[in-house]
């Protein structure tokens, strides 16, 4: 693989361009000066002693050492193959709630945008640990299957939205499953599942699914995101504006309420902690605590090994062409002989 430090100094092959024209078109307009200079016998006498073809292969070194030396600008760096990368640390799943109720404004500025802002320092501060994402509503699915890749683990918390999932309704119970399926059957150990939602369980399951996980050697950590008070869940155009708020069948306003009693019980079965994002108080740190203190083992990842620069192979290869060019002689080694006044 291959990548640039600097890709818009690319935009100098544009230059270059414009600049070859411009030399194309001088040289057009000498020759047709040089042809009012006499006939070819005597333009041929005047030009004895230099050497065109040569001058052109000097032309096309300085050319293309030029272009060299752009390539060179560019910083190329070049990844050679996968290697295997050995780290310490644990796998930690996400179950991250997606579902409607998550739009709620009780916790700013989205009980969404901040568990989302939460998972991102997660993610800031995991040395060696492998991180996956389950986002769950009506319905569930793997979106980041286990990787040490905390670069693009962020960019896929990022784009994280309500909408993912059209099924509505919070299944729990099949994130947890979701989640289960996810983790290698090969290891028992060093599995810890997080699983953050407002707690609303349309299923009713997720206690006897967290005993589960839990007799599977999967500890369970929740976190809750909302308040007690609760919140109206806005309903949003496609521009993103708000234009309502979510209605039962009789037109009455749906407020949205933590069920904290839930999601306590969901880590007590999975023998994790609860904590909770209020809006005033509560973070990720408890939870990352007690992941820090757990037992590792050893992960092992395909990576590409780490990018190197390579500038200086084209640089090397442009200052040879202009050494190339600087020698180059133009003269011819033999002249014609002058016998006279006429040729």
């Amino acid at each position: 693989m291959i990548d640039f430090r600097y890709p818009f100094v690319f935009l100098a092959y544009g230059l270059l361009l414009g600049l070859m024209i411009y030399k194309r078109l001088k040289s057009a307009a000498k020759v047709a000066e040089s042809s009012r200079w006499g006939d070819e016998k005597v333009r041929k006498r005047l030009f004895s002693r230099v050497d065109f073809k040569w001058l052109k292969r000097k032309s096309l070194f300085q050319w293309w050492g030029v272009a060299l030396l752009i390539f060179a600008a560019t910083g190329p760096q070049i990844g050679t193959s996968l290697q295997e990368v050995e780290r310490r640390g644990v796998d930690i799943l996400v179950a991250l709630d997606v579902s409607s109720s998550m739009e709620a404004e009780d916790v700013k500025p989205s009980r969404l945008e901040k568990a989302k802002f939460e998972i991102g320092r997660l993610i800031s501060q995991l040395q060696g640990d492998r991180i996956g994402l389950v986002v769950f509503a009506g319905s569930s699915h793997l979106y980041l299957p286990l990787t040490g890749d905390y670069g693009a683990a962020q960019l896929f918390v990022n784009a994280v939205d309500s909408e993912m999932i059209r099924t509505q309704g919070t299944a729990m119970s099949d994130a947890l499953k979701t989640a289960l399926g996810a983790f290698p059957k090969e290891d028992q150990k060093h599995r810890v599942l997080i699983i953050m939602s407002d707690g609303e369980d349309h299923e009713g399951e997720a206690v006897d699914v967290a005993r589960e996980l839990e007799a599977q050697g999967v500890v369970i950590h929740s976190v809750g995101v909302g308040t007690a008070a609760g919140s109206l869940i806005p309903i949003f155009d496609d521009q993103g504006r708000r234009t309502d708020y979510k209605k039962d069948r009789s037109g009455k306003l749906v407020t949205s309420i933590l069920n904290d009693a839930m999601l306590r019980e969901i880590a007590t079965a999975g023998g994790g902690i609860s904590v909770r994002f209020d809006g005033r108080s509560g973070s990720m740190d408890d939870v990352m605590n007690v992941v820090q203190a757990m037992e590792k083992k050893t992960l092992k990842t395909h990576e590409y090994s780490q990018f190197e620069d390579r500038y200086e192979l084209f640089l090397a290869c442009a200052f040879f062409l202009f050494a190339a060019d600087f020698f180059m002689p133009t003269r011819r080694k033999g002249e014609e002989e002058w016998r006279g006044r006429f040729v």
